[in-house]
């Protein structure tokens, strides 16, 4: 049964770790590399692997041998390639010509929006709340995140050039201290 605290609690976490108004800067730098992105695709495969992932992805990953950690640092290595990209104006991942549909579900739906972080948050939530809620919680971020994507090219008009640069800046390394953060995080666990 459907409990609105349970689903207001998990709402908020799962937006404070999606942070897609954070990652407003990555998803213009993808736009720009690739030409274009899909919000629908971005946002589709976004929940449907958050969804997945909350019934089966642990299980999923044991049938390779891999544990949350070492997807997590994984993870980690994705986030602060993109990261160096932002900050040092380089670029490192080169995606094909006409990639959109592509760049739309890696690095946007995964590992951007669906990664690493947003998992092991979905493990722990599960810890403490009932898994439909969490399904609920999960369902009501993605009008939100559909609705940045869509909004990418106002959002670059009222920032302008400038604007845009900055931000980069700023989030590139953000971003890239979350990717040390999740490395440093879960590396121990598997040095033991």
């Amino acid at each position: 049964m459907p409990d609105l605290k349970e689903i207001l609690s998990c709402f908020m976490v799962l937006f404070a770790v999606i942070d897609i108004i954070g990652s407003i800067p990555i998803i213009l730098k993808i736009k720009n590399s690739v030409g274009n992105i899909q919000p629908i695709t971005t946002t589709s495969v976004s929940f449907l692997l958050m969804a997945i992932f909350l019934y089966v992805g642990e299980k999923f990953l044991n049938l390779f041998g891999v544990d949350v950690n070492s997807f997590a640092v994984a993870g980690s290595f994705i986030l602060f390639f993109i990261a160096m990209e932002m900050v040092l104006g380089i670029k490192i991942f080169k995606q094909k010509e006409g990639s959109e549909k592509a760049a739309s579900i890696v690095p946007l739906a995964f590992p951007i929006i669906a990664g690493a972080g947003t998992f092991s948050t979905l493990i722990s939530l599960e810890a403490e709340y009932h898994r439909i809620n969490i399904l609920i919680a999960v369902a009501l971020n993605m009008p939100l995140i559909y609705l940045v994507l869509r909004l990418t090219d106002r959002i670059e008009r009222l920032l302008g050039a400038v604007g845009i640069t900055v931000l980069e800046k700023v989030f590139g390394i953000i971003l890239l201290a979350i990717s040390v953060k999740l490395f440093s995080n879960n590396i121990q666990f598997l040095l033991q």
